[in-house]
């Protein structure tokens, strides 16, 4: 049972790069990826103690080879609304911000940071999900770099690339 986690700033191309790696591995086994906008609690509860924890219950569970849930946050209601059973699988990826902290890091993931410029990752994102969410990022961008900061999350990353 391999586990990676995928990490850095919104934008920087941690989704592009997670399908890559999926399609990859899938010629040697069997793959899941784990998307942490599924796992967040909103966006200001999102980077919080309760995502640590279901990442602890996630990566405990795969490396087991045990079968797991999570539960899928709908950014349209604002709450979970569905359950996803995820099977045992060779390889599971966890991307996302907040994949690659403290907790994932400890369970033995190889990890992965992605740099990107600050403006550039918010271009990415705005173009990608619409200008109607630019407050909503430009927090976000100072929440998730006082979670990178405080996790040490890019220092301890195994692998740094740059979109």
């Amino acid at each position: 049972m391999t586990l990676l986690a995928i990490d850095g700033p919104a934008g920087a191309g941690k989704t592009t790069f997670a399908a890559k790696l999926e399609a990859e591995l899938s010629l040697k086994g069997t793959v899941k990826v784990i998307h942490m906008d599924d796992l967040y609690n909103g966006w200001e509860n999102a980077l919080s103690n309760a995502l640590s924890e279901i990442l602890d219950r996630i990566t405990t569970a795969h490396l087991a080879g045990r079968e797991f849930f999570i539960k899928k946050f709908n950014w349209h209601t604002m709450q979970f609304d569905t359950e996803e059973i995820v099977a045992p699988t060779d390889y599971l990826i966890i991307e996302g911000v907040g994949a690659a902290q403290q907790i994932v890091r400890e369970s033995g993931a190889t990890t992965y940071w992605f740099d990107i410029e600050p403006e550039v990752g918010l271009q990415r994102v705005l173009n990608r999900d619409g200008a109607q969410i630019e407050v909503q990022m430009r927090q976000w961008q100072i929440d998730q770099d006082k979670h990178f900061e405080r996790d040490e999350t890019r220092e301890n990353c195994e692998f740094k690339l740059t979109s």
